[in-house]
């Protein structure tokens, strides 16, 4: 029953992208793709670029994945393709529909990491990275004893800033050549290459257990990369980007500008070097304004040169072809085509749009009146132009200003100083190689390729940018705004669309990724938001040829979860770096430690095979990143150790800094910090400004939280809860959901300055449950006495003055920050720690590891240990022991395997008034509502609701933490009952014995493993019962047949008469309150809730049109056999009851019932090996005559092929009678002609007849209620005269019967009658023949007008069609299109013609056909209503008190005679017609198995209201419904 092998499955709908979607899996797991319902039927062929087993990734290359169907059925509930997973990365998936591209997605695959000398796996949530910049490492040889210190402090990844050559900023991400190594690290006696790096790579990976991951960086190469000279073309630069140019004008005017400042040249205009106030900003805006602007006129790049257009345009207009210009499309307005090239005043107009638009008249003056015309229009579009650049240069001014104030007043910005060629009033957007020249003679450079190639813009970012979209392409008005942050250093690199675009670029950094794959076991990538999507994708396909389990991290700035999945999904980044710095207080950095992993503790036991869930991207969370301002000067050097345990008990990766812990009290710069990194000495003291040891910082500390962090990671810790205790103090609790173990840590937190805020001294008690095995760790930060910080010139030194405390694995008793620890009693069996503090000062933390109470901690694993019979997933944590209850000792199996499916259905089914009926209820959840059933379907629903989304706050679970209510409930339910039910019981009393000892947060999960382990087992006890129809069955098919336990049971009072005392087999109890044996037969419920019990249980007619799909298809033959004798004792006037009644008050009041259970007789003795014996079988007739008191079983037997020939001479001869005691006694709305019931068979055509216009004897039995509409005790569709569905049914038995005389199986050839006196026979054949004669003659509604059959043309709306009925009272109704002529087709095809038939199904499809049923009028019809409302009573006759109900209203059993008949008429019309029925039925069937899924009654209603929606007037689950639809799986 338990997977091992981890399945997901991913639904696929029409039309559903998910490219933003993440879908995180691991390697190992199988990948199923299935059908979801809108494309089930469909042929679907799903893509993939994963690759076959033993072939290169190939991101271009999609192969076709092959259908896999484990029951070879014909419906599509259970057909998959799958993917084992093996190969970390992103893939993508799409499926196409008849060729058409339908809808895809990424998934992204986990890489697999491994450290040590025995390859030991690293999981992704073990991570504890620290960030080094790779230049304060110094020279190579004296980098081990730096990065020591990572080791030393249990840090198990590093993350290297580019060791690169730098660029001449020497920022750590600007870099002049991306192949070489950087020279700083080797020494004048050795030179260190790459080879160097990567042994040392390999042996801190090999014996320090340390993987080394580093930046790539795509986007930008250094100004001065000497390969960008020889390769310009890699850059943006002016002449493959010449859309730049107006912005490198402007970019120039604004290098002149800062000359100009700087040599006072604006001083008299209140413009000094040195910026300081408003006033003078003010005074820049009016410079750029007047001065500027007006001199470079920009505008000129984007108009066109008025007189050369004139005069051209007036030189085509005298030119002789102008009489031949057709007239121009009237929607082609005028407009300024943008020069390619952008000089100035270069852009130009169509001419052919201009002559079309201004057209002379004769003469010259004509041609001077266009010109004028032609001439005033273009100065318009010239004047739109300089209206858009005026707005393009409003907002340069604004953003050139703001980068000043930031730069040069704002208090938390670099304060520049005065304006100097090293520090311009802004910083360049280009570069310029060339020496001092004036403004106009620098332009005259822009027009010459080969210097303005050397023009290259500079990269940066742009606050609140579309991340998919590149800035500096065409399009983008980014550096014409001066929107750009930009990083003079660098130049933004140029890649193309494709590698043919940049050849140079696309190999060089492939070379560049290459290098770095080779030797490094992960990449960060730099920048990530703003490379280009197929570059990245493209790069990191070559690192992961190299490097198969690439680790990839990310920080991505997007602002939307959307936007994060896509750079994720395409590239398959691992880990997204997520910031704690990002967080105001505590309160928000332990929300982020709940957002970025772990499940609530006491989640449910999640299935090994379930629903692929849409997941958040993996998290590093980092308590500081190299970017981020220094959390000291933020926050407090106290908060440094706190806020580092919070972040490290996240489950998911974690990190930090190289100087976070040491204390270094400034951000260390990745620009200008030169210093070196300080070296590990055990033996330094603290005023060692170069060394660190344990002692220094909170390095101590940060060794304990690292181990921790990756133990709790590799142990399964997975669930985590996070409890704001106060304002400061934060604990975090991590759970092993097998061992039930907890580590929880509680961390106070120094945001504020303890020296400087107030901090109280009180702190909150706190719990915790179970019992304190140890303190992990507890950690003060502390000062001490030694020379206060000064900042080094050499080495990157921390505060000498603060350190930590530090105690590992202690004793409670031993603890100084715990006051005082007491027990107490929370619950029965509940232990709580009361934790008293006394020394948890801001900057503090405590550790406690936690496990159940003793006594809870075995009833654990005694719980875990009898489970594993369901799930080898609960073998970690399971206790055997040997003095349990003895019927533990047998497996589950073994019990369940005696019941019988009548017990199953009382196990688990039964609802409120079945229940009710053996004196019990439904459970009632407090606070939200009843159960649908007493058994465990009724639980096992919401629990199905609950557990994919791990709902633990949900009513169900808050009154199972509660008390024992719901528990006791399920086990006394069974015990209260007999044999092997009771037996059931108190297997599962023994599992609630220790489910009742172990801590209430952990009950729902426990309680929802033993249930579902029982009720899948129950199951497949039930499944073995039934047919190899079933057992071999699609998941769909065998979920279907469970109606047959839920519709079929004993109630505590029998529902059939009993049968003859005869009849072998038959089931027998003891009566609990005669104490005398009784039959016990299984009856059939006609629909839950409402036709359930009592005497409304069971129904002929509903009996009978569901018993095949629901007992015969199943393999419940005796069953079915006993309902059949049943009711044939019940015969009566020729008839079988429509109300049972238990036979004594049953009414005969319906003319079809008899004909459907003929029909079953018919598909029993078909269907059932030696069905024929049944003919035989003694029935004990109730009433023998028509006037008979009920006899009781036994006094009269007769085989039932009597009972069948008295069927049908009782109806040849005519019926007529009055039901008795007719009145509002036995129907309170039926007037009085109604109860006189007639039937008979019509001498000429053999069709069988009857009813009058007050009584509805077929299965569309609404009568009227509403004395208000006027409509009480008249029938809404009485139907009368000839049902189509009866004759067909009549049809079929007569023909039935026919056969088997001639086989000598029934005794009767013909029937005899009296007529006039006279005995009169006739035969079955002429019988037979008859209806075959006038079937389609009387029935089929001619396409022809004038068709001589047609009786009332007039009345005729629709033709084509088969007639509801022939000879109605009501000429009209005859006419109506319902869905009832389909019955008659499957099971008399004989009488249709093929041709017909297919037509009328047609128009059935389009008219009838709705989401699960089939609409029961045509909507054309003038009475059609599709919504049935009961309740309601208003002046509408139609409407009122559900007159309605068979008027509209979508019922479900129908669609499944439709879909039958389609199936059988379209094998007649050739292959491709049944091709296309396959898939109809197909997809309808879908979204009934959606339905039976979703549904808590888990079965299919009565009927819908229009277009599929609920209505609260149908039975939940209907037996006929899910008859109907098995059915049509077993013709499929």
């Amino acid at each position: 029953m338990g997977h091992s092998k981890q399945v997901r499955i991913l639904l696929l709908n029409d039309m559903e992208k998910l490219e933003k979607t993440l879908f995180r899996l691991e390697q190992g797991f199988e990948l199923q793709f299935r059908l979801g319902p809108t494309l089930q039927g469909k042929t679907v062929t799903v893509y993939t670029n994963y690759p076959p087993p033993g072939e290169e990734f190939s991101r271009q290359k999609f192969r076709p994945l092959a259908w896999e169907n484990p029951t070879e059925r014909e419906d599509d509930s259970d057909k998959y393709c799958k993917l084992n997973l093996e190969k970390a990365g992103s893939f993508q998936y799409y499926f196409n529909q008849e060729n058409e591209k339908s809808g895809g997605g990424y998934i992204v695959v986990d890489p697999v990491l491994h450290i040590g000398s025995h390859n030991q796996v690293l999981h992704l949530d073990c991570v504890t990275l620290q960030t080094f910049l790779a230049k304060c490492l110094g020279p190579f040889d004296e980098w081990e004893s730096r990065l020591r210190v990572a080791k030393e402090s249990g840090y198990n990844m590093i993350h290297f800033t580019p060791l690169q050559t730098l660029g001449l900023s020497r920022s750590c991400y600007s870099l002049a050549d991306q192949l070489e190594l950087n020279p700083d690290f080797s020494t004048p006696n050795k030179q260190y290459t790459w080879s160097d790096v990567g042994q040392l790579v390999e042996k801190m990976k090999r014996e320090w257990n340390i993987l080394c991951i580093t930046d790539v960086v795509y986007n930008h190469t250094a100004t001065n990369s000497k390969w960008i000279q020889e390769h310009p073309e890699c850059a943006y630069n002016l002449v493959n980007s010449p859309h730049l140019k107006p912005a490198w004008v402007l970019d120039r005017a604004l290098w002149h500008l800062t000359c100009d400042i700087s040599e006072g040249k604006y001083k008299e205009k209140g413009l000094p070097a040195l910026i300081e106030n408003d006033q003078q900003m003010n005074c820049i805006r009016k410079i750029v304004w007047e001065d500027i602007y007006p001199k470079i006129q920009l505008w000129e790049f984007f108009q066109v040169d008025v007189n050369k257009a004139v005069q051209q345009f007036r030189t085509l207009l005298t030119q002789e072809y102008r009489k031949t210009v057709t007239k121009s499309d009237p929607k082609q307005l005028l407009k300024i085509i943008q020069d390619p090239e952008y000089k100035r005043l270069g852009c130009t107009i169509d001419m052919n749009i201009a002559l079309a638009t201004f057209i002379p008249h004769n003469g010259p003056a004509a041609i001077d009146e266009c010109c004028n015309w032609f001439r005033k229009r273009i100065e318009e579009l010239n004047a739109e132009k300089l209206r858009q650049m005026n707005y393009h240069q409003e907002q340069a001014v604004n953003c050139i200003l703001g980068n000043v104030i930031y730069e040069r007043l704002a208090g938390n910005g670099p304060k520049l100083g005065p304006v100097t060629r090293k520090h311009p009033l802004v910083t360049r957007y280009f570069t310029f190689p060339y020496g001092e020249m004036t403004l106009a003679e620098e332009e005259t450079f822009i027009n010459d390729p080969n210097k303005s190639c050397f023009f290259m813009a500079h990269n940066g970012w742009v606050m609140g940018d579309d991340p998919l979209r590149n800035f500096a392409e065409p399009g983008s008005e980014v550096y014409l705004r001066r929107e750009l942050i930009c990083w003079g250093d660098s130049v933004k690199l140029r890649y193309g669309n494709k590698p043919e675009d940049c050849p140079y670029l696309w190999a060089h950094m492939k070379k560049y990724t290459e290098i770095t794959a080779t030797y490094f076991q992960g990449v960060r990538l730099d920048n990530c938001h703003s490379t280009p999507l197929h570059v990245a994708e493209y790069m990191l396909d070559a690192a992961r040829k190299i490097q198969p389990n690439l680790y990839v991290v990310a920080e991505l700035f997007t602002g939307s979860e959307e936007l994060d999945n896509i750079f994720v999904t395409r590239l398959g980044i691992s880990s997204l770096i997520r910031e704690a710095m990002s967080a105001y207080n505590s309160h928000e950095e332990g929300r982020l430690v709940y957002r970025y992993g772990g499940e609530p503790v006491g989640s449910f036991v999640q299935p090994s095979l379930r629903p692929l869930m849409p997941a958040i991207a993996h998290a590093l969370f980092m308590d500081i990143t190299h970017d981020n301002e220094c959390p000291i000067v933020h926050r407090s050097a106290y908060d440094a150790l706190p806020s580092a345990t919070i972040v490290s008990m996240a489950c998911c990766a974690s990190g930090s800094t190289r100087g976070y812990d040491e204390l270094v009290p400034h951000q260390i710069s990745v620009v200008s910090e030169e210093r070196f990194y300080t070296k590990w000495n055990p033996g330094a003291s603290p005023s060692n400004t170069s060394e660190v040891n344990l002692q220094s910082g909170i390095i101590a500390a940060r060794r304990a939280i690292n181990k921790l962090h990756q133990e709790l990671g590799a142990k399964g810790f997975i669930q985590v809860y996070v409890d704001q205790v106060d304002e400061d103090i934060v604990a975090i609790t991590r759970h092993s959901p097998s061992i039930h173990q907890s580590v929880v840590a509680v961390s106070r937190t120094a945001f504020r300055n303890p020296k400087t805020s107030f901090y109280s001294k009180e702190v909150p008690q706190m719990c915790i449950p179970g019992k304190i095995e140890e303190v992990v760790l507890e950690a003060r930060t502390v000062e001490r006495s030694t020379s206060p910080y000064r900042k080094d010139e050499n080495s990157i030194n921390g505060m000498p003055d603060i350190t930590v405390e530090v105690k590992e694995h202690i004793q409670l008793n031993e603890s100084k920050i715990v006051k005082q620890a007491g027990v107490a009693k929370k619950g029965a069996n509940e232990y709580v720690q009361e934790i008293e503090f006394e020394n948890l000062t801001p900057g503090s933390v405590i550790i406690f590891r936690v496990s159940l109470d003793p006594h809870a901690q075995v009833a654990v694993g005694i719980l875990r240990n009898h489970l594993i019979q369901f799930n080898p997933h609960f073998k970690t944590g399971s206790l055997h022991v040997d003095n349990a209850d003895p019927i533990l000792k047998i497996p589950f199996v073994s019990i369940a395997s005696k019941l019988t499916l009548a017990d199953l259905n009382q196990l688990l089914y039964r609802c409120e008034s079945e229940e009710q009926e053996d004196g019990g209820g439904c459970y009632d959840i407090p606070n939200w509502s009843p159960l649908k059933y007493g058994g465990l379907q009724g639980l096992m629903s919401v629990l199905a609701e609950l557990r994919p989304k791990n709902d633990l706050g949900h009513p169900f679970c808050n009154n199972l933490r509660s008390g024992d209510w719901m528990i006791d409930y399920v086990s006394n339910r069974l015990i209260s009952r007999s044999g092997t039910i009771a037996e059931v019981g108190k297997w599962l009393q023994a599992m609630f014995f220790y489910l009742k000892q172990i801590p209430r947060y952990l009950i729902p999960c426990y309680f929802d493993a033993i249930l579902i382990g029982a009720y899948t087992t129950l199951l497949d006890v039930a499944w073995n019962q039934m047919s190899s129809f079933v057992q071999h069955g699609s998941t769909f098919v065998k979920h279907l047949s469970l109606g047959s336990v839920q519709m079929c049971g004993i109630g505590k009072f029998p529902s059939l008469p009993f049968l003859s005392p005869s009849l072998p087999d038959v089931p027998y109890r003891l009566n609990e309150i005669t104490r005398e044996k009784e039959q016990c037969c299984v009856s059939l419920a006609a629909g839950l809730p409402h036709f359930s019990s009592g005497i409304f249980r069971c129904w002929g007619r509903d009996t009978f049109i569901a018993l095949r799909g629901i007992l015969l298809i199943t393999g419940r033959y005796l069953e079915a056999r006993n309902i059949i004798l049943a009711f044939a004792g019940t015969l009566r006037h020729g008839l079988i009851p429509n109300l049972l009644g238990e036979g004594t008050y049953a009414r005969f009041n319906c003319r079809d019932a008899v004909w459907w259970w003929l029909q079953c007789i018919q598909d029993y003795c078909k269907m059932v090996p030696n069905g024929t014996d049944i003919l035989k079988c003694p029935v004990s007739r109730m009433y023998p005559t028509d006037d008979s008191s009920p006899l009781p079983a036994g006094t009269l037997d007769q085989p039932l092929y009597e009972v069948i020939q008295e069927a049908m001479q009782r109806h040849l001869q005519g019926i007529q009678f009055r039901e008795r005691n007719a009145g509002p006694q036995i129907d309170r709305n039926m007037k009085d002609e109604g109860f006189n019931i007639t039937a008979g068979v019509d001498d000429q055509t053999g069709f069988v007849f009857g009813g009058n216009r007050f009584n509805c004897g077929t299965w569309m039995d609404k009568m009227g209620e509403s004395d208000r509409a006027r409509n009480r005790g008249i029938p809404a569709t009485p139907r009368d005269g000839s049902a189509v569905e009866i004759v067909g049914l009549s049809k079929s038995a007569v023909r039935w019967l026919l056969e088997l005389s001639k086989r000598n199986l029934f005794p009767y050839r013909e029937v005899i009658v009296k007529r006039n006196g006279k005995d009169v026979k006739i035969s079955y054949e002429e019988w037979n023949r008859k209806i075959q004669d006038h079937f389609e003659k009387l029935f089929h509604v001619s396409e022809d007008p004038s068709d001589p059959n047609e009786k009332c043309p007039d009345l005729v709306h629709k033709r084509g069609i088969y007639k509801d009925s022939y000879g109605a009272s009501s000429p009209w109704c005859d006419y109506q299109l319902r869905p009832n002529f389909t019955i008659a087709m499957v099971v008399a095809p004989e009488l249709f013609t093929p041709k017909k038939a297919w037509k009328a199904l047609e128009i059935a499809e389009k008219k009838l056909l709705g989401t699960l049923g089939m609409k029961t009028l045509d909507p054309d019809d003038m009475v059609y209503c599709g919504v049935y409302d009961n309740s309601l009573d208003n002046d509408n006759y139609n409407l009122a008190k559900g007159f309605n109900y068979h008027q509209g209203p979508e019922w479900l059993w129908p669609v499944g005679y439709f879909l039958r008949a389609k199936l059988y008429f379209s094998k007649l019309m050739g292959q491709e017609t049944y091709s296309q029925t396959v898939f109809l039925v197909k997809n309808v069937l879908s979204r009934h198995y959606v339905h039976l899924e979703r549904s808590p009654w888990k079965g299919l209603p009565e009927l819908t209201n229009e277009n599929g929606q609920y209505c609260s007037f149908s039975c939940e689950t209907q037996a006929w419904s899910i008859a109907a639809i098995l059915e049509i799986l077993f013709d499929l």
